[in-house]
C-alpha cells in the first residue's frame, strides 16, 4: 500500500503566497537561505539521498517521500523537478539602500522585463558576477514562481531582489548614493567598456527585448551605452546581454 502523503495544493497549509520551488539547485539554495520560510519538502527516494549528500545545513523542514508520478499533480507538465520540490513562502522585500550597503557589486535594473525565464536567467548572471541586487518593478515584472526560481538555478536565494514602484526614482536614488547609472541601448554613442568608470560603482538599466528602455529611464540615466555587435545582429536576449554587460563591468 502506498503511504506517501498526498502533495498539498499550491499554498495549502501555508501563507497565501506560498509556491513550489523545484529542482536541486533551486531547492538547495532556498533551504540554505535563512530568509526563506520553507513549509513542506517532497522528494523521491533517490533525490533525498542526493540532497542529503549536497546539503550540510540543519534541516528546517522534514523531507517527505513522494512517488515521482505525484509531482505531476501539483507541477506543470514541463517542470524539470529532478524528484524534489519545496513549498515555501516568497522572500520578504529588500530595500534598495540595504542591498547596496550590504554588498559592493554593481546593480542591475530591469525595465518591464516580464518573462520569468528571462528574469531568472538575469538573476543567475547577477549572482555569477557579484551584483549587489537586481531591481524590478512592482508592476510589469513577474512575481516569484517556480518557473522563475528554476530559471535562476538558485540565484533567487542568493541575489537580493528589490521591487520599486517607480524605476526612475530608483535610478535617482542610486545616483545620489554615488552610482554611475548606464542604460543599455543600441543607439548608445559609446560602448559599455568605454563608458564604465573605474572609480565609482555602476548600475546598469536594461529594457525588454522588443521595447527597450522607456523614455523616462533614458532621460534619467547618466549615459546610454551599447554592446559592440557584429553587423547584421540587432540585439541579444536580455539575460545574455546582462551576463556580457555585468562581466564587462566587474572585469575593470
Amino acid at each position: 500500500m502506498d503511504d506517501t502523503p498526498p502533495p498539498p495544493r499550491p499554498g495549502a497549509g501555508a501563507g497565501s503566497g506560498a509556491y513550489w520551488i523545484y529542482g536541486h539547485h533551486a531547492v538547495l539554495a532556498a533551504l540554505s537561505n535563512p530568509r526563506r520560510k520553507p513549509r513542506r519538502l517532497l522528494t523521491t527516494t533517490d533525490a533525498e539521498l542526493t540532497l542529503r549528500d549536497a546539503y550540510d545545513g540543519r534541516w528546517r523542514v522534514t523531507p517527505e517521500r513522494a512517488d515521482r508520478a505525484r509531482f505531476a499533480t501539483f507541477l506543470t507538465e514541463d517542470a524539470v523537478h529532478q524528484g524534489i520540490a519545496l513549498l515555501a513562502e516568497p522572500l520578504e522585500p529588500v530595500q534598495l539602500e540595504d542591498a547596496i550597503a550590504a554588498a559592493d557589486g554593481p546593480v542591475l535594473l530591469l525595465d518591464q522585463v516580464t518573462d520569468p525565464r528571462n528574469v531568472g536567467a538575469a538573476l543567475r548572471a547577477a549572482a555569477a558576477f557579484g551584483a549587489a541586487c537586481v531591481v524590478l518593478q512592482d508592476r510589469h515584472a513577474p512575481h516569484e514562481t517556480g518557473t522563475l526560481a528554476r530559471a535562476a538555478s538558485g540565484a533567487l536565494d542568493i541575489v537580493p531582489v528589490v521591487r520599486e514602484v517607480n524605476l526612475s526614482r530608483a535610478i535617482a536614488a542610486l545616483q545620489r548614493a554615488g552610482f554611475w547609472v548606464l542604460g543599455l541601448a543600441g543607439e548608445g554613442k559609446r560602448t559599455l567598456a568605454e563608458a564604465a568608470p573605474r572609480d565609482r560603482r555602476v548600475a546598469l538599466v536594461m529594457g525588454a527585448e522588443e521595447a527597450g528602455l522607456r523614455r523616462l529611464q533614458r532621460e534619467t540615466v547618466d549615459e546610454l551605452v551599447r554592446l559592440p555587435m557584429a553587423e547584421g545582429v540587432e540585439s541579444l536576449n536580455v539575460a545574455s546581454a546582462a551576463a556580457v554587460a555585468l562581466y564587462e563591468i566587474v572585469r575593470r
